[in-house]
């Protein structure tokens, strides 16, 4: 997978994807992440990227020229995807993220100031993406989340594959609780069934827990789950339990 992400502070991109999980993707060769800066593409002699909007308002608007340049300088695979994060775009969530990694290759494109002439959008026809129902200052933040939450879904990335398919909204749930040594602190305990050594229940427990906490936390999203396909192994939990 390759991400390219477009960038007036490509350095942001750069030492962010310097660490941890990420770092590892790179270093085996799983990932690629190209930032590539704007102004180094713009004709303006003072460098420039950015103007005031016709019709006047506050505020200063990134111009076409450098971006579109710097857009167009990028290699662009048959397998590609270009978005440029706004928040008036549709919010991304684990499916995105999952529909995203079957690329291979993801263009970002960030904003800062008061935003894009529109025509960038249009040229480069990007998908806008948004983070949610907040703005902030540039869109590299959001450019990293959705690199990190992308490259994860990823194969080879996670040291155990199966972690990511308990993760939290991966398939319309919460994840359930863990614990780990030691047993007992401040007098709370660690579930008994969890030092059973019986896998089979440990299993039905955590996918119970997974009920327990989405209906609890996101009560949205348990409804949601309790209207999809249901599988017959998850039916049997919720009628034992008394869900529904």
């Amino acid at each position: 997978m390759n991400f390219s992400v477009l960038s007036l502070f490509p350095e942001v991109i750069e030492n962010a994807c310097n660490y941890s999980i990420l770092k590892r993707a790179y270093e085996q060769k799983l990932i690629t992440v190209n930032a590539i800066n704007p102004r180094d593409y713009t004709i303006d002699k003072h460098k420039k990227v950015d103007d005031t909007p016709y019709g006047g308002g506050a505020g200063m608007l990134l111009f076409c020229q450098p971006y579109i340049d710097a857009y167009n300088s990028i290699k662009k695979s048959d397998n590609s995807k270009t978005i440029i994060m706004s928040p008036q775009g549709k919010v991304f969530n684990q499916n995105t993220a999952k529909e995203y990694s079957k690329y291979s290759q993801i263009i970002i494109i960030c904003g800062h100031y008061e935003g894009f002439d529109e025509r960038i959008k249009k040229i480069t026809q990007a998908e806008e993406v948004s983070l949610g129902d907040f703005v902030l200052t540039g869109g590299e933040l959001p450019a990293l989340c959705i690199i990190d939450s992308v490259t994860r879904m990823l194969d080879g990335v996670l040291g155990d594959e199966e972690s990511k398919e308990f993760d939290s909204h991966y398939d319309g749930l919460l994840e359930h609780p863990h614990y780990t040594k030691p047993r007992e602190y401040m007098g709370y305990n660690v579930p008994d069934v969890l030092l059973s050594g019986n896998h089979e229940k440990i299993k039905e427990w955590r996918r119970l827990q997974q009920f327990i906490v989405t209906k609890q936390k996101r009560p949205d999203l348990f409804e949601k789950f309790l209207n999809s396909e249901l599988s017959d192994y998850d039916k049997k939990i919720l009628k034992k339990n008394n869900l529904i």
